[in-house]
């Protein structure tokens, strides 16, 4: 059997950006000539191994949604929750229709994700239940409490991690509804695979493969952009 004939793109779009600021969450600001929103499904669409992407957004979303997608070949988006945990688990119950094998999590706002980090995620699905791309850690790293460094850690080991995260889709659903009943909130889709007892792998990411959080971070994002298409004054 091959385990990634059946595999779908869960894009996490519900986040409200405060850090970010403006008038509009970032997902929906322009990256080049297209949302970033837009540059996120259209590399995961790309992808030969994706065979469907599921978008959730915030409720009072849907008219930016519809702008930023437009042109684009989706399935009707997802309501997402006063959370990500309560988003993400929403999506999951919608694509539970399509009966999936795989699912591949991925935040809305890293619109650079490569090919490369996408495969690579879903080869580990093939012997293990999880995967995540991520990167090594490379800055020295200081815990500080009330402005003092009070200790600095060990960076040996020490992974950044990215999406898309990727799971057998039957044991994150089931991961999700556990935690749901539970009450408990998790930020991330590895940590609720890990509670599950769940062996996650990590995965080489790319540096590329940031998630837009800053204006600095979106003003990076265009240099790269320009750059990939050639532009000399990248």
């Amino acid at each position: 059997m091959n385990v990634a004939s059946k595999v779908v793109a869960l894009v996490v779009a519900g986040g409200r950006g405060q850090r970010f600021g403006g008038p509009v969450p970032k997902q929906y600001r322009l990256l080049g000539d297209r949302s970033i929103l837009a540059r996120t499904v259209a590399a995961l669409q790309a992808h030969p191994q994706i065979d469907r992407v599921q978008v959730v957004i915030h409720r009072d979303d849907r008219a930016l949604y519809e702008a930023a997608v437009a042109g684009l070949d989706l399935a009707e988006p997802v309501l997402g929750g006063a959370s990500r945990q309560d988003s993400v688990r929403a999506g999951l119950e919608a694509i539970a229709a399509w009966s999936p094998e795989l699912v591949l999590i991925h935040d809305s706002v890293r619109p650079l994700v490569a090919a490369a980090v996408i495969s690579g995620v879903i080869a580990a699905l093939e012997t293990g239940p999880a995967a995540m791309a991520g990167v090594p850690v490379a800055d020295t790293l200081k815990r500080v409490a009330e402005g003092v460094v009070t200790e600095t850690v060990e960076r040996q080991g020490l992974w950044r991690a990215q999406t898309p995260q990727g799971f057998r889709f039957a044991g994150i659903l089931a991961a999700h509804r556990a935690l749901a009943a539970s009450g408990r909130e998790m930020t991330d889709d590895g940590m609720i695979a890990e509670a599950a007892g769940m062996a996650v792998a990590m995965v080489p990411g790319d540096e590329r493969n940031f998630k837009i959080t800053t204006e600095a971070d979106l003003r990076l994002a265009e240099l790269l952009v320009r750059e990939a298409a050639g532009d000399p004054a990248a």
